[in-house]
């Protein structure tokens, strides 16, 4: 059985009408595996066309703010990818004249394209034989030739190359790659996989070898930390005051309310009493009341938040840098996170439901 042929007899007749794969311009490619990195095509369809409609050519993209790529970014999570991106575009424009390169050596040199970025825009662009690796191809290849060695892992990471390298169809890698990828996601599922049509079970190790839910194998080494947030909300319906988080931290460049961080919550009549407060606020600050607490979840972290919306005097506000006073109107055009936008968007435009949140 030619392993690599049967998998791409499956895709030609089961493959997803996505964009990105009726061209081969290398602009557009990026911007699909960028967006779609550690997310679900349904959520990231419409950030693409968004995209492409408002930057149709790298050059465009190279010349946007970044506040202008965060904005558009924004729910997508992980913003460190369209910071990136930003700096992607801008060497291609300064450096290349504005020309996307196809060849993975050219890629592999550009900031935020790694190996399975260069690989995938390379051999979907130009037939370049690399072999592209991501989630759902290790499990593929994990499943069909049954290693226990964690994906994760440095010696992991090799051996998924390696074998990836040896089954690629040098004739055909652009096709070979999108079949393994789109295999990956449609059939051979992290739960639940279409074992009894699967056209190369009979051949596979985990199916034969009844592992098919024990690969692959990944360490657990992730240690969550939790973090807890006490926003602070001082905003009529003219103007707001804000806050642009530093690039050292979470949510990196992207707009936020003034905060005091905590190692827990104390209770909302405490807060008065916590380190900064008065030197921020003044202590003629009056909390006029406080939200329930919204949790939002990250990659290595757990935020824990909650929105005290405060009454001060203006001239006891203790500016930091990074605050500034904004109209309510402009924060339709700031990138912010999603919890805060979320918050914002319900204080200012579900009035009914500020009693469901904001409480004393």
């Amino acid at each position: 059985m030619n392993w690599s042929e049967e998998i791409q007899n499956w895709y030609m007749q089961h493959k997803r009408d996505l964009p990105w794969r009726n061209t081969t311009d290398a602009y557009t490619i990026w911007l699909s595996e960028v967006i779609l990195q550690q997310t679900r095509v349904e959520q990231g369809m419409p950030y693409f066309y968004r995209f492409l409609e408002k930057y149709p050519d790298v050059t465009a993209f190279a010349q946007a703010s970044e506040d202008e790529i965060l904005k558009l970014w924004q729910g997508l999570g992980y913003y460190s990818r369209g910071r990136n991106m930003l700096t992607t575009a801008r060497q291609i424009l300064e450096k290349n004249d504005g020309i996307f390169p196809t060849t993975y050596e050219e890629l592999i040199q550009l900031k935020g394209i790694g190996e399975y970025t260069a690989a995938a825009i390379s051999s979907f662009a130009a037939d370049e034989a690399k072999a592209v690796v991501d989630g759902n191809v290790y499990r593929v290849l994990a499943r069909w030739f049954g290693v226990e060695e964690p994906i994760n892992s440095s010696i992991g990471k090799k051996l998924f190359q390696r074998l990836a390298d040896e089954v690629l169809d040098r004739k055909h890698p652009g096709q070979h790659n999108q079949a393994m990828m789109e295999f990956g996601a449609m059939l051979c599922k992290p739960k639940k996989p279409d074992c009894q049509i699967c056209p190369v079970r009979e051949v596979c190790n985990a199916y034969q070898t009844n592992r098919i839910n024990l690969l692959p194998v990944k360490l657990k080494n992730l240690k969550i930390k939790e973090r807890y947030f006490n926003y602070f909300l001082l905003a009529d319906q003219h103007q707001i005051l804000l806050n642009k988080r530093s690039i050292d931290d979470i949510w990196a460049n992207l707009y936020d309310l003034p905060l005091i961080e905590t190692s827990a919550f104390v209770p909302v009549e405490e807060v008065v009493a916590l380190p900064g407060f008065n030197h921020f606020f003044g202590n003629q600050a009056v909390i006029i009341s406080a939200s329930s607490i919204q949790k939002h979840i990250l990659t290595h972290q757990r935020v824990f938040a909650r929105f005290i919306h405060l009454q001060v005097n203006q001239t006891d506000v203790n500016l930091q840098a990074s605050w500034f006073y904004t109209s309510v109107a402009s924060l339709e055009k700031l990138a912010m996170p999603k919890i805060i936008h979320r918050f914002l968007d319900q204080f200012y435009h579900e009035p009914a439901r500020q009693t469901e949140m904001l409480f004393l």
